[in-house]
Parts: structure tokens; C-alpha cells; sequence
């Protein structure tokens, strides 16, 4: 029978058209007949380079960097294919440590990958080697890994490049660093001015301030944002005094009540100062001007601790004023205030503002006495990795409490687990208890541990 009354019988069935033979066995056969009638497709030459004279087809440049090893290698793409493949950017990152590169069969997965996942990108321009950029250069898909750093200078990288050098630089020497970012500054596009006047977070320092107050004045709202940001962790800027100026204007504490009176409007030196206009969608303007000068003030200005202001009575403004003492924590990067705020209102940004120790004590603390919710895990996600005795200890204690009831509970918390806990502490949770989630825990700490060694 031919391919057409084999698919017809099977439609209708042989209970209505009677079949002799098996009809399975008789469809698989003409299958594999129609399939090896077929002629192989004729692959089409791509075009020749442009700008060759002889237009010849390029082929890729040789490699100057070494290949990570082939257990390395293999177990990339073992991440790649669904094992484990959270771990990609911390395989990257260690991976782009070495100094070494992928291997060439591997860069059309990866690079594919990156083009979906911006979070991978920023090891990719060393790690895919001379190899990746040529064939990032040959499809439109995979051309943001021209955009990022492949370890060249200041003076012929591009953005990504002089970003990176622009770190390293300030890092070794933070005057340097302004220096050469102040003298190229009007040549900058507005996207590169906002991404390298960031860079001087590191080493802030009064030093810095009148460059970054003249950066007030740029004409993208981005740079001046990022620039009124670090003014405000210096509480002796021009832009801090004017800040406190205006938050005294609205909020005065007198005795146990703190008195509050928004702003009426949000002129141009508000905005010059990084006070956004426009609020966003379900708040009022007067209480986002409000948040947002308390916020930026410095918090000094207040000469009372937090525990003792949160403990005062506020009639009006309550949840503004309190929501924008968070906020001034995390800009100004108090870690005082980041404590204070912390017991207030557990949010994992505050935690950026302290030490590792203590924001994995903070968090051992908020794990102990927190049901597993999302609150939880989001705390655990803004903790520094790779965590310590104390906190790995908390939360295997708490899969263990939660196991007993809410197994079904379980899957970020034991995942989040395994991809923070130091992998040196593997011995310590494979002993810790035999129930199936710890295991998980202790399985997923092996694999990391044997990641890490096979690329060192």
C-alpha cells in the first residue's frame, strides 16, 4: 500500500477498513523508505567577506588564550543542557577567572544563551575567545558580544572595555581614575557617562564632590540621577546641605511627635538635586517629593538613633516618612540605619550596607524566627555568598522544620541552599541530617565543589 492508504487506514481505523498485516510494523517500514529515497538538502555557501579583493571567505582568527579543561568543558555543557543550570553564571565567573576560554563547540549554545539572558553576558567577551567574536560578528543575534570587555584599553576598547579599565583603575588609584574620566567627559555618550560616573562609588570621597556636582548639570537624566546618588553618601555636599535644608523645612521632631508637612511643588533645584517630578502610578506627588528629600537628606541631620525616631508617634506621613528612611539607608549606605530599618522592615537591600558577617548573622537571626515564605527567600537572596557555618546551619534547620509538614515547600529554599553555601562546607551538611532535602542540599554542594576544582 502506499504511504497515503496506510495513513488513511490508520485514521479511520481497522475496525472500518479491514487491514491484512501488521499496520504499525508496515508504516515504520515505509517510513525509513521514504527517508532514505531522500536526497541530502545542498547547503548554500555563505557570501564571500565584504572588502576582500579576492572575495575569499575569512576563516576564524586563531586562538591566544588556552581552552579550560576537557572535564571543564564537559561539565558546561552538561549546565547548558538542564543540570543544574542556575550555576551558568557562576561557572562563568570562575571560569573567566582562569583567564582561559571556552572551547569552539560550545560557543553556539552559549552564545545563544546570552543573547536571551543579559544576566550571562559579563564574562562572555573573554570567555568566547577570538573565535566568538568572529562568529558574533557574522550574526546579527550575537552581536552584543562585540559590546562586551575583551581586556583591551582605555584608549582602543569600547564601552565595555573602558568600563572595565576604568574600575581596575579606580580601584588601584581613585584620583587617577576622575581625573581621566573628567578630561574625556564632554566626548562620552550620555549612556557612558551614567555607566562610568557609577564607577566612583568606589573610594567615594569628598574629592569627588565637585565633579559630580557639575555632573548635576548634564543633560540626561540619568547621569545626573546616578551623580546625585553618590553626593548623597557625602553628607558634607553642597547637595546634602541643600537636602537637609529642604527635609528640615518639611519635618521637625519635637518631643516624642515628629510633625510632618509635605512640599508644595518640586521646582528645578529639587530636580537638579535627583528629585523626580513625576510619581509613579498610586502615589501622590507631594508624598513621593516627601520620600524622596527625606531620603537624600543626610541622615545625620535627624540627631536622634533610629530605633528611638521608629518608636516616635507621627500623626500624618506616617508610612512615607519611614519608607524614605529605608530608602536613605540603602543610598547612603548607613550601617547603623541599615540595622535599625532591618528590624523595621526586613528588605534585602538593606543588607548591601554592612559587612558579609553581619548580614548573614542578620539573616541566620531573620531565618530562625521567619516562616518559609517569599519574605524569606528574598532576605536569603540579598545575603552575600558563599555563606558560612552560621547561616548554612539556620537554613538547614528551617528545610528541616519545614520538611515535617510543607515537603512541597521545599524547591527554592533547598535550591537557593545548594547555589550559596560555601561548597567547603559539604562534609558539614551531608552530615547534618539524612532527610531526602538535605541530601539535595549536600548533592548540589558536591557538584559546585567539583565545578570549582576541575577549573582550578
Amino acid at each position: 500500500m502506499s504511504w497515503e492508504d496506510l495513513a488513511s487506514t490508520a485514521l479511520v481505523g481497522t475496525a472500518r477498513r479491514p487491514y491484512r498485516g501488521d499496520l504499525l510494523a508496515d508504516a515504520a517500514v515505509e517510513v525509513v523508505r521514504r527517508r532514505a529515497g531522500q536526497r541530502p538538502a545542498v547547503a548554500t555557501d555563505p557570501a564571500p567577506d565584504q572588502g576582500r579583493p579576492d572575495g575569499a571567505r575569512e576563516a576564524a582568527p586563531l586562538e591566544e588564550r588556552p581552552a579550560v579543561s576537557r572535564r571543564a568543558a564537559e561539565r558546561l555543557v552538561g549546565i547548558l543542557s538542564g543540570d543544574h543550570g542556575r550555576l551558568l553564571p557562576e561557572w562563568l565567573a570562575a571560569a573567566a577567572a582562569t583567564g582561559r576560554r571556552v572551547p569552539p563547540f560550545v560557543l553556539p549554545e552559549l552564545l545563544e544563551r546570552g543573547r536571551r539572558d543579559r544576566s550571562i553576558r559579563e564574562h562572555l567577551g573573554v570567555l568566547a575567545g577570538r573565535r566568538g567574536r568572529w562568529l558574533a560578528g557574522r550574526n546579527p543575534e550575537w552581536a552584543y558580544l562585540l559590546e562586551e570587555p575583551t581586556g583591551e584599553t582605555w584608549e582602543l576598547g569600547g564601552a565595555a572595555d573602558r568600563l572595565a579599565h576604568l574600575r581596575g583603575l579606580r580601584a588601584a588609584d581613585p584620583a587617577r581614575a576622575r581625573e581621566l574620566l573628567r578630561g574625556g567627559w564632554e566626548r562620552e555618550t550620555p549612556d557612558d557617562r551614567a555607566r562610568f560616573v557609577e564607577v566612583l562609588a568606589d573610594g567615594l570621597s569628598m574629592a569627588d564632590e565637585p565633579f559630580l556636582e557639575s555632573v548635576l548639570d548634564d543633560r540626561r537624566r540619568e547621569v545626573r540621577q546616578a551623580a546625585a546618588n553618590l553626593l548623597t553618601r557625602l553628607p558634607a555636599s553642597r547637595l546634602a546641605r541643600r537636602m537637609a535644608e529642604r527635609a528640615l523645612a518639611c519635618v521637625s521632631v519635637e518631643g516624642n511627635v515628629i510633625a510632618v508637612e509635605p512640599p508644595e511643588a518640586c521646582d528645578r533645584g529639587m530636580e537638579r538635586d535627583g528629585v523626580r517630578a513625576k510619581p509613579p502610578r498610586g502615589i501622590g506627588e507631594r508624598a513621593w517629593w516627601l520620600q524622596q528629600v527625606v531620603a537624600r537628606a543626610p541622615l545625620g541631620v535627624w540627631a536622634r538613633p533610629p530605633a528611638e525616631l521608629l518608636a516616635m508617634r507621627i500623626p500624618e506621613w506616617d508610612s512615607e516618612i519611614k519608607a524614605a528612611w529605608v530608602r536613605g539607608a540603602v543610598l547612603q549606605r548607613d550601617p547603623e540605619w541599615a540595622r535599625a530599618m532591618f528590624a523595621w522592615d526586613p528588605i534585602a537591600d538593606l543588607l548591601d550596607s554592612l559587612p558579609p558577617a553581619e548580614q548573614q548573622d542578620l539573616a541566620a537571626a531573620f531565618v530562625n524566627k521567619h516562616d518559609l515564605d517569599s519574605q524569606l527567600i528574598m532576605v536569603l537572596g540579598g545575603v552575600s555568598s558563599p555563606w558560612r557555618e552560621g547561616l548554612a546551619t539556620a537554613v538547614l534547620r528551617k528545610i528541616i522544620q519545614v520538611n515535617v509538614h510543607q515537603p512541597w515547600n521545599l524547591g527554592e529554599l533547598v535550591r537557593l541552599a545548594g547555589e550559596r553555601i560555601d561548597p567547603g562546607l559539604y562534609p558539614l551538611v551531608f552530615s547534618y541530617s539524612p532527610v531526602e532535602p538535605v541530601r539535595r542540599v549536600a548533592a548540589l554542594l558536591r557538584f559546585r565543589a567539583d565545578m570549582l576544582k576541575e577549573l582550578r
